[in-house]
């Protein structure tokens, strides 16, 4: 195989990773830290949004299957395998990418790490094992219904997105769960699950050049017992891509959703605006700080004016969620019931003083330190930095915003601030849901 390395030796001090590119398409990433243990993250680009609704869910009952077993694995040796080196292994599926990962002592990397690789690269998906675990992902539904927090975020992302899929939910509904077919599961394995598609990373205390070693080793070996693609179903084929990923345009108006649920002692408020996605990642920067400013920590206006001053809520929280196509700036608040109408308008407020006044330099100074402070906090053991590196890579297709992330932050000015909040936080207009206690 054909290479491309690839180094970023002027970047944050804190990171160095090498990218290691194959003519398969398959890209590695590798890194020595001074931190006894290996992790090995496999990045998918693939989640729900590839989904057309009759599999939606698909992504997420794969990431399910992985581990029960190849041709070389029985169903649970793996596991086993794992847990008697005291390595860990785990896996999560998004809207925009699935990810696999396994954290092992160093001396123990290069037995394990071909073995992730092998489940991922070649699960059998066999029908009974599929019966059994479609129980299980049933199951997860099931509990993530009864849970307040997820049905509240559900329905803020379905009045968000009118076409996009990231209104979808990534368990995908009972309904479709059910119907589902392992051979339609083989199939939509064997199209996304291919080298060009995946980003693995290996950060650790081995050096660069063994990583590589062993993790191409890893993947050329699975890559070799592959069972030759059998003809993928005409009608997966034909909704690969079904839906358009076109960004949707900001809200005109304020949309309304208001719904009741028995279950809770106190009232939701969410509030959303469409932003800029990961597709559009400079656009983002100054998001980020404005959700810092105005609902992250105990000093954030948000939270000293309507928590800390007046007592009108309970919690209150401001982020920027940045999905590849497009992302969401969602205020979420906790508040009885009677104070939603004064609450809502005086987030609205807070968005005209941010549109009209510029934020103080003390105040971005403030924010600026603890995004950064957060930044490398967040990225000092192995994997930290695979999943970061992965992230990146699958999403954006090159590691230098994420490397560069806290001076990219620390030279947003308020004037930035100011044109951001204008151009896409509308005090006048966004989606909002309420959802109050009683039957």
């Amino acid at each position: 195989m054909t290479q491309t390395l690839l180094k970023f030796p002027n970047v944050h001090p804190l990171n160095a990773p090498t990218i290691h590119r194959l003519s398969n398409g398959l890209t590695i990433i590798t890194e020595q830290i001074p931190v006894e243990a290996v992790s090995l993250n496999i990045w998918l680009s693939v989640g729900s949004a590839v989904e057309p609704d009759n599999i939606n869910g698909m992504a997420h009952f794969l990431e399910h299957m992985i581990f029960k077993g190849t041709q070389q694995l029985q169903s649970g040796e793996f596991e086993r395998r794992i847990e008697e080196r005291g390595a860990i292994t785990n896996a999560a599926t998004s809207q925009d990418y699935t990810h696999y990962y396994i954290t092992t002592a160093p001396r123990d990397f290069a037995e394990l790490a071909p073995l992730q690789i092998d489940v991922v690269m070649n699960a059998s998906i066999p029908d009974d094992g599929f019966e059994r675990e479609r129980h299980v992902v049933l199951e997860e539904i099931r509990r993530s219904q009864d849970n307040p927090r997820r049905r509240t975020f559900q329905h803020a992302t379905e009045i968000t997105f009118e076409r996009l899929p990231y209104r979808r939910q990534v368990l995908g509904p009972a309904s479709v769960i059910e119907q589902l077919t392992p051979q339609q599961m083989r199939d939509f394995h064997a199209h996304w699950y291919q080298p060009q598609s995946i980003t693995a990373v290996a950060v650790g205390n081995l050096p660069v050049e063994q990583l590589i070693e062993i993790v191409e080793a890893g993947f050329r070996q699975a890559i070799s017992h592959r069972q030759p693609t059998t003809d993928i179903s005409a009608s997966l084929l034909s909704t690969l891509y079904p839906l358009s990923f076109t960004q949707e345009d900001p809200f005109q108006q304020i949309i309304r959703r208001e719904l009741t649920d028995p279950t809770l002692q106190q009232a939701r408020l969410v509030m959303t605006w469409r932003v800029p996605g990961m597709n559009d990642l400079n656009q983002t920067y100054a998001l980020d700080v404005l959700a810092s400013v105005l609902g992250h920590g105990r000093t954030s206006r948000l939270i000293q004016d309507l928590r800390e001053q007046r007592g009108l809520v309970s919690s209150i929280s401001a982020s920027n969620m940045t999905y590849q196509y497009q992302g969401v700036f969602y205020i979420s608040v906790h508040l009885p019931e009677e104070n939603v109408a004064a609450v809502e308008a005086a987030i609205a407020q807070h968005i005209r003083t941010i549109q009209e006044d510029l934020i103080t330099e003390s105040e971005i100074a403030r924010v600026r330190t603890r995004i950064a402070n957060h930044f490398v906090f967040g990225n000092e053991t192995p994997s930290d930095r695979s999943g970061l590196y992965g992230y990146y890579q699958s999403l954006v297709g090159d590691l230098s915003s994420a490397l560069n992330y806290p001076s990219l932050i620390q030279s947003i000015h308020a004037e930035q601030l100011r044109d951001a909040a204008r151009q896409y936080l509308s005090p006048d207009a966004y989606g909002v849901v309420v959802i109050r206690p009683g039957q």
